[in-house]
């Protein structure tokens, strides 16, 4: 059995698929795609044929850089919408609108670009990852200026929608263009820079959120996004158009639908949690029907939207789930921290978004850090270092919360978001390592989707954790705040302990 990390192998119960191949051009040549006269014609063959073909494609188009920052700005977007907490205290004043119903804000947003993420990447491996990245920069454009421009709720709803579809288009694709860019030899440091987009999108959106919202209310947080996302969509067309043309492209349209229903039944069980019982389990049952049937249409299928099979390798079904374990751990801080600073911090709005950076910084300083290491040492041990660091933020920041001791909460959180950082950066490798080349946007949605549903299952279960401990402290409402504080990370820090210890179990540790 292959262990990721390790090349990876077609899948065996699927032929090689077939591709279109141009002749190798001569410098000063036609460019692909262009008649030349007196050229060859492109002949079909097998992938298995071509190894190098797939990844090193793109590199026959504009500067590989410039293209690489084309998809940096058309990503940037996306994590920057952590501004959008900032604004909802003048969204509920501007709208008049019930505090509960301002988390339909999130959700409208994120069980979008979650539940259509896999989907966009299958399709972008069909019809190419530029198509979709254009039509979701396109997609974000136009979210934002809806979003901006809303005249009321359900409109800033419908936005935000449309905001998600292209989230869910450019996330999907992103990390594949990204790569297909480069030789496969720089694979790895590829995805560490982008991995540090969103730690600058990040530390963007909590820095700049405040300011906007003071100077021109709430939908300056989407008008200011819409310039940078058209740039990013004019910019697109310049490239580079695939070369390499799937003759066995078929779409398994009854596996996605299944499969959005499914991934849009947990979001929203998991958003019922706290609210309605009956709801969360109504929605429950429907996740689990659709994920059964999803499971047994994608095993019968011969063109399935993500090959299961790769799920019976241990360490890549392990390194999944400790990526929504360590999601799921990490929005502690977004969650919680903000609260604790209103309370005990003594900051004002740009103070707090200032401190809310670190963890961000942290994981914009360690991906770069991580993509050169990947050279010299495995994906597997960078992971388990990763989330021992990660584990130890955590610690950190609850000790800091029960000594009322800002500096040390800053540097916890610093070492929390390093320690993220990392281990993003080895899944990374370990699931396009595992993934079939030609299946790259499938990989990196997969990414992408195990994070959201990590960040989304955090946000009920954690603040339900913290509602509960400091319900049962029986004190004052300070020191009860400061009890369900430091319990909740103390006990969050638990997550990435256990992956530390079930990844040495199963090996993580050694070099070789």
């Amino acid at each position: 059995m292959r262990r990721p990390g390790q090349p990876a192998q077609p899948p065996s119960r699927q032929p090689s698929p077939r591709v279109l191949v141009p002749p190798a051009t001569a410098p000063g040549a036609a460019a692909p795609g262009a008649a030349a006269p007196g050229a060859a014609a492109p002949t079909i063959t097998d992938a298995a044929e071509h190894p190098n073909e797939i990844a090193d494609a793109a590199t026959a188009g504009p500067v590989p850089t410039f293209g690489l920052l084309i998809v940096f700005l058309g990503t940037l977007v996306v994590p920057f919408d952590s501004a959008v907490n900032v604004a909802f205290p003048d969204i509920i004043r501007s709208l008049a609108l019930p505090i509960p119903d301002i988390q339909w804000v999130v959700i409208a947003y994120t069980l979008t670009y979650a539940a259509l993420m896999l989907v966009f990447g299958r399709i972008g491996d069909l019809v190419g990852h530029r198509r979709i990245f254009l039509a979701g920069t396109a997609c974000s454009t136009l979210g934002f200026i809806a979003c901006g421009a809303a005249p009321g709720f359900g409109a800033l709803l419908a936005g935000r929608v449309l905001q998600g579809v292209g989230a869910a288009m450019a996330l999907s694709c992103g990390p594949a263009l990204a790569t297909l860019l480069f030789p496969e030899s720089q694979r790895t440091r590829i995805l560490a820079l982008y991995t540090m987009v969103f730690g600058i999108g990040g530390v963007m959106g909590s820095a700049f959120g405040g300011p906007l919202v003071a100077e021109w209310g709430w939908p300056a947080v989407f008008w200011a996004r819409a310039p940078i996302s058209f740039a990013a969509f004019v910019l697109a067309w310049r490239l580079p158009r695939p070369v390499i043309v799937r003759t066995d492209a078929r779409f398994d349209a009854l596996g996605a639908a299944l499969l959005v229903l499914a991934v849009a039944a947990l979001l929203l069980s998991l958003n019922q949690l706290r609210a309605d019982a009956m709801k969360a389990i109504g929605f429950g049952i429907v996740c689990v029907a659709a994920s059964v049937g999803f499971v047994r249409w994608e095993r019968r299928s011969s063109a399935p939207v993500i090959d299961l099979g790769l799920f019976r390798d241990r360490d890549f079904a392990l390194v999944n789930v400790a990526h929504v374990a360590l999601n799921l751990a990490g929005f502690s801080v977004m969650l919680l921290v903000p609260f604790y600073l209103d309370r005990f911090g003594g900051l004002g709005p740009t103070g707090m978004g200032l401190v809310l950076t670190a963890s961000n910084l942290g994981l914009m300083a360690a991906s770069p850090l991580a993509g050169r290491l990947a050279g010299r040492v495995p994906p597997r041990v960078l992971a388990v270092a990763g989330a021992a660091m990660m584990g130890c933020g955590q610690m950190a920041i609850a000790w800091a919360g029960g000594q009322l001791s800002l500096p040390l909460m800053i540097a916890g959180m610093l070492l929390q978001g390093a320690g993220l950082g990392l281990f993003q950066v080895a899944y990374f490798d370990i699931v396009t390592g595992a993934v079939p080349r030609q299946d790259r946007g499938v990989a990196g949605s997969l990414v992408m989707m195990t994070r959201t549903v990590g960040v989304v299952t955090g946000a009920t279960l954690l603040m339900l954790l913290f509602q509960s401990l400091r319900a049962g402290a029986g004190l004052p409402a300070a020191e009860a705040f400061l009890t369900g504080f430091t319990g909740t990370f103390a006990l969050a820090a638990i997550l990435p302990a256990v992956v530390v210890i079930v990844g040495l179990a199963c090996g993580w540790g050694r070099r070789g």
